[in-house]
């Protein structure tokens, strides 16, 4: 069973999205779930800060020893930070998905109203 915050938001391509110290700001990352799946992950591509993404669109890919899994943007919004420590320690990723392992912070203008609590998350990775 993997690990589900209860103090997150999810989506269902298994992207989890967490509120920064600075307003409309959301650290994004992927799943306890996901990474599992993945397996041994050795690769990151990430968007660039400054760069506009869009919600549910492509923004990045993940790549392990068992496949490339593209990375979706939870939100609309601008990219605000990277975690370039990923770039020499991507297996950060699997030993601590919701610290470490975070992938990008992106800067929205609205509270995202789509996102999944815990609860609904967990209905569909059982």
């Amino acid at each position: 069973m993997s690990n589900i915050p209860d103090s997150l938001k999810y989506t269902k391509e298994h992207e989890w999205v967490a509120p920064t110290a600075t307003a409309l700001v959301y650290r994004v990352g992927i799943t306890d779930y996901a990474q599992a799946a993945l397996g041994d992950i050795v690769y990151v591509q990430l968007p660039k800060i400054g760069e506009t993404l869009t919600a549910d669109k492509v923004c990045g890919e993940v790549e392990s020893t068992k496949s490339v899994s593209e990375i979706f943007s939870p939100v609309t919004g601008n990219v605000t930070a990277v975690n370039s420590d990923l770039n020499s320690v991507p297996e950060s990723i699997n030993s601590d998905p919701y610290g470490k392992g975070w992938l990008f912070e992106i800067s929205v203008e609205i509270e995202p109203e789509t996102l999944l609590s815990a609860t609904d998350y967990a209905g569909i990775t059982a």
